[in-house]
């Protein structure tokens, strides 16, 4: 089965990519434009983004979208987590949570589009934020965020982050349902 992943991000390409070989799926990737509407829920993101992904390439596409969600700040910067690593960044986070609980989510959704189906699902990882940026790893949110039973920040651990991070555990759900429906 051959399916075209809409990113411009080979490193985040090269991990679903890994994923997927172990469903019997080879991916490709395809860099196209797409226009990302700004919703407050990441599957209804993912489902924009699968369907512009598809009439530009008319072939079968995966798209994803993350957040980090954190119920002190009532969810923020939940779907805007992109706008918000640019604009204030580990720090703004770290200064936004000063005195506050440090509990966190972050969550993917991964979708299909073929023309005909679609499947869009979620994959979550709780944990907690740090007290300060650590690690050199990962992208974004990385340095800042530490599992539920580890220590470390995604950044400070690449391999634990691949075995459960919210994108593998999103994209595994997502390969398991496309395998076991013959999509």
């Amino acid at each position: 089965m051959k399916i075209y992943f809409a990113t411009t991000n080979a490193h985040k390409f090269s991990e679903v990519s890994a994923l997927a070989s172990r469903f019997g799926i080879s991916l490709g990737m395809v860099e196209v434009e797409l226009v990302e509407p700004q919703a407050d829920s990441l599957r209804e993101i993912v489902r924009a983004k699968v369907r512009q992904a598809y009439l530009a390439v008319k072939k079968p596409v995966i798209a994803d979208d993350s957040g980090l969600f954190i119920p002190a700040l009532r969810g923020f910067p939940g779907p805007y987590s992109s706008f918000v690593m640019k604009t204030v960044g580990n720090e703004g986070i770290l200064r936004l949570l000063e005195g506050k609980d440090r509990g966190a989510e972050f969550v993917c959704a991964a979708g299909y589009f073929d023309g005909r189906e679609e499947v869009v699902v979620e994959g979550k990882v709780a944990g907690k934020i740090a007290d300060s940026v650590r690690g050199r790893g990962g992208f974004g949110f990385d340095p800042i965020f530490i599992p539920c039973g580890y220590e470390k920040t995604f950044a400070e651990d690449p391999e634990t982050k691949q075995k459960l991070s919210h994108r593998a555990v999103a994209f595994t759900s997502l390969f398991q349902k496309l395998v076991s429906s013959r999509i």
